[in-house]
């Protein structure tokens, strides 16, 4: 072979070893500035300090406070009780809330020792077998959605009958994890589709804060309280309404994504405390300054919902984060 066709020939393999690498760096610099783009440092701000946890376990019942609680994907949960996953409803399947029986609000259903508890004033208190898997599942609905629970039995529906003076029967059904839930998304696209909830109006958290509800009863003649809001978790050491900018938060190790203002109803204006409904304050009130979401529309916001990224433990006393990128 030519001395000049080696030397072509060793240029050739050079350019290519030259191509291949520059192409190699050139991949690997794509790379480096996609996994810094993709994984940008996560900024936390306090923004408040949990002041209570309230899981709600009967849908317009009492709320129970606790100082801990595990957040899960479905809302939280203490021991046995989980938020919304008792739902009262009538013999054909429709939810009875507050709206139309506000005594509700003073129903206690607590879980103890495997029992369900059933208390409220001027009744016995009742107990009867938490887990009763020989009961039927009953199809329900909660507003213009379908779901399904187990009845909690006869004598749960009798109890509750007569409490309310109703002349029609009512029954108690509780939400298991192989029953049907609720797709926040079929009423609301801005919830993710593989978005789950038993009860709930809609989202398996709402976040309020204390300052928001001291702001609203400098405008009100008759004060209210925070439990009148219904909210899981409430929010101290900040403004007013800061609520509404904080679009991702951390808690602990427990993360959630804001989604939508809570648009508030006629529930509210049923006090916590004695169960009679106005039908008027505080939302005639909130209406003149707080119509904030036109999402919303005609209901004004008072808390924020939320859904669950990252599951974990809650804790009263532990700071808020607000997480920017």
């Amino acid at each position: 072979m030519a001395f000049y066709e080696v030397f072509e020939k060793l240029n050739d393999q050079n350019r290519k070893i030259a191509f291949y690498a520059a192409g190699t760096a050139v991949a690997l610099l794509g790379l480096g500035l996609g996994y810094k783009y993709m994984c940008k440092e996560k900024k936390l701000t306090q923004v408040g300090v949990v002041s209570q946890l309230l899981v709600h376990p009967m849908k317009s019942g009492k709320a129970v406070s606790v100082d801990t609680a595990e957040c899960l994907r479905m809302g939280l949960k203490y021991g046995e009780m989980q938020d919304r996953h008792w739902l009262v409803i009538t013999e054909d399947g429709h939810m009875v809330s507050g709206r139309q029986q506000p005594r509700l609000v003073l129903v206690s259903l607590t879980c103890e020792d495997g029992q369900l508890c059933l208390n409220g004033p001027q009744m016995e208190g009742l107990r009867v077998p938490l887990q009763q898997p020989n009961n039927a599942v009953v199809d329900c609905r909660v507003f213009s959605v379908d779901v399904q629970g187990r009845d909690c039995g006869d004598e749960v529906s009798d109890w509750l009958t007569r409490y309310l003076e109703s002349d029609k029967i009512v029954r108690l059904v509780h939400f298991e994890p192989h029953l049907k839930a609720q797709r926040p998304s079929e009423k609301e696209p801005l919830f993710p589709k593989d978005e789950k909830v038993a009860y709930p109006d809609a989202a398996p958290i709402m976040l309020m804060t204390e300052a928001s509800v001291r702001d609203l009863n400098t405008r009100l003649d008759q004060e209210v309280t925070i439990s009148q809001f219904r909210p899981s978790i409430v929010v101290s050491d900040c403004e007013a309404f800061t609520e509404d900018t904080w679009d991702h938060i951390q808690i602990g190790k427990v993360e959630m994504k804001r989604v939508i203002g809570c648009g508030r109803c006629i529930l509210t204006t049923v006090n916590a405390e004695t169960g009679v409904i106005t039908r008027k304050e505080p939302l005639t009130t909130l209406k003149t300054y707080r119509l904030t979401d036109p999402k919303q529309k005609t209901s004004p916001i008072l808390g924020q919902y939320y859904t669950v990224k990252k599951a974990g433990d809650l804790r009263v006393g532990e700071p808020v984060y607000k997480v920017t990128y």
